[in-house]
């Protein structure tokens, strides 16, 4: 019996192909998303970047999504111009964004004309200043405000990446594996901040000579060859639409009434809110998720001229790294159930003889970077239930409980083990394991359940909606936790000011150099950096969980009465 012509998405091996493009493009993305995360305390001491400066320039990154409105822009460029065009044009905003950032933190920068023009401008931003929204202000650091500028620039190309990608995968699996496809997408694209974590501080400590600007020279590389796996992915898809007969370009003309449509459903605004909550409980976390383990354990580095001290321990436990995510995900897939055993008693032995590493090194960041392990692991598993049972609801509802959990962990219960170094790293791990298994569940469980609140042909704006609701959080949150520390830490915020007025009349009255008054700031900068309080940021955290917990309830309820399908299988 003959069959007609297949279409490439009809092959499996293809359709994972072009997941596996648009992953590794967001895997690269989020590695220079938060490059800059596991070394705040270098840019505190070598930059004079405090904390709220830190946080302004993270939470920048969100600042032209939600204030000029640029994700929704985003959507439509999506609707209309189709998911290639809209692909090549992220990664290409992504990288001009990314060299941006890039020269601020350069040498280069330090001195010129650029860092004076901006430490004399862009003080006072007139209307966002009033609303207490601005990118900037006066004292905030030169280069953390061109920074910042870069960081806007990538933030509107890697959240315009996020819609594309969604939608693609749409394209290529709807009515197939759609919440696995998107789960796996994300577990494989999330190693990413396992990569930064591991390889940022190496970068920025190579030859023991600290150079924050080459941590970022790593990612504007890492974005570069994002934008290389888009470009063979406007190929590909390209091919598709040849076989399948259908219009990258839509011959309808966008209508303001389409939003109205998204706006004007119950479940859509359940489902957005959800993920701003969710959301911005993880991401802004994860920016300070290094130095909050090195404020609250009792970390003792390796020798730098030690085995466990040295570069080559890196690679070899980011080898391990990969073949815990490698053997845990594969075994998802594996038929054969002796091999799949195999595989996940595999999976174990290599994170535990990472975790093992990672306390051996008395690092902070290599202990954080276990967060997208388990997630890994699981997310294939949870999005092939979603796809073959249903329950997305439900799972929100577990993720919020874990995520809950987890915070207050941090905030209450890591600390009480400060003079426990073996006990301390160990709470670190399982709580950062959870975290990231409680994140594995919105991947699976939400962006899947979009198709079935909105029309097809405005999905691109449906999701462009939601990125930029998630945006809000995204900007505001990074902001409120610099605020929030600087505010309940005075004394740290004091003494370092104490110190950069004693130095400064030291240097008018000839008693220092600058350049000795330069290297004074830095060593109480360095103490200063790992001595914050967390408790009241992670509370504030926890309650996201909280608000998140309750729309979880609320959804699943308007589900069983409106019939959203949420609770349904996405394969029927």
């Amino acid at each position: 019996m003959e069959e007609k012509l297949q279409t490439l998405r009809d092959s499996a091996a293809m359709r994972w192909t072009a997941l596996l493009l648009l992953a590794l493009a967001m895997f690269c993305s989020y590695i220079f998303m938060d490059i800059l995360s596991p070394i705040k305390d270098l840019m505190q001491s070598t930059r004079g970047w405090d904390s709220t400066a830190f946080g302004t320039m993270q939470g920048a990154e969100t600042f032209l999504n939600v204030f000029v409105f640029f994700l929704i822009f985003a959507g439509i460029i999506l609707d209309k111009m189709g998911v290639r065009f809209t692909a090549v044009l992220s990664g290409t905003v992504m990288l001009i964004g990314g060299l941006i950032k890039y020269y601020a933190v350069t040498d280069a920068f330090m001195g010129s004309g650029i860092e004076t023009w901006f430490t004399n401008h862009l003080n006072y931003i007139p209307g966002f200043q009033e609303l207490g929204v601005a990118p900037f202000y006066e004292g905030m650091p030169a280069s953390a405000k061109v920074a910042a500028i870069g960081f806007m620039i990538f933030g509107c190309g890697v959240e315009m990446a996020g819609i594309t990608v969604s939608r693609g995968i749409v394209k290529w699996f709807k009515g197939r594996e759609t919440a696995l496809a998107m789960g796996s997408e994300m577990a494989l694209a999330r190693l990413g901040v396992a990569t930064c974590m591991i390889f940022s501080p190496f970068f920025a400590k190579l030859g023991g000579n600290i150079d924050v600007s080459r941590s970022v020279a790593f990612g504007v590389v890492l974005l570069c060859i994002a934008l290389m796996m888009f470009i063979v992915y406007f190929f590909m898809d390209k091919k598709l639409d040849a076989q399948t007969g259908e219009a990258e370009e839509k011959d309808d003309p966008f209508k303001v009434s389409d939003i109205g449509k998204i706006l004007s459903s119950g479940g859509f605004w359940l489902v957005a809110l959800l993920c701003v909550l969710y959301y911005s409980a993880i991401f802004p976390f994860q920016k300070y998720a290094v130095n909050m383990l090195q404020c609250n354990l009792t970390l003792t580095e390796a020798d730098p001229n030690t085995f466990w001290g040295g570069s080559s321990v890196t690679i070899i436990q980011y080898l391990i790294m990969l073949a815990v995510a490698v053997c845990s995900f594969t075994s998802n897939f594996s038929k054969n159930k002796t091999a799949k055993v195999g595989l996940m008693i595999a999976a174990v032995v290599a994170l535990v003889i990472y975790c093992w590493m990672g306390y051996m090194r008395g690092t902070a960041e290599t202990i954080f970077a276990v967060f997208p392990l388990l997630a890994v692991a699981i997310t294939p598993i949870l999005g092939n239930y979603v796809d073959h049972k249903g329950k997305a609801a439900s799972m929100l509802m577990i993720g919020s409980l874990l995520l809950i959990i987890c915070h207050l962990t941090f905030a209450f219960i890591l600390p009480q083990f400060k003079d426990s170094a073996v006990g301390g790293v160990m709470v670190a791990y399982i709580t950062i394991l959870v975290l990231g298994a409680s994140f594995s569940l919105v991947p699976a469980a939400l962006w899947p359940s979009v198709p079935k609140l909105v029309d097809e042909k405005i999905i691109g704006s449906a999701y462009a909606l939601i990125f930029w609701i998630q945006n809000i959080g995204l900007w505001l949150f990074p902001l409120l936790i610099g605020k929030v520390l600087d505010k309940t830490n005075p004394d740290i915020v004091a003494s370092i000011a104490q110190v950069k007025e004693e130095t400064a009349a030291a240097v008018t009255n000839g008693l220092m150099t600058p350049e000795q008054a330069a290297s004074q700031v830095q060593a109480v900068a360095e103490q200063a950096a790992v001595q914050y309080d967390y408790t009241w940021p992670l509370v504030m955290l926890a309650c996201l969980g909280i608000a998140a917990l309750i729309l979880g309830i609320v959804l699943k309820a308007v589900d069983k009465k409106q019939h959203l399908g949420l609770e349904e299988p996405n394969i029927k």
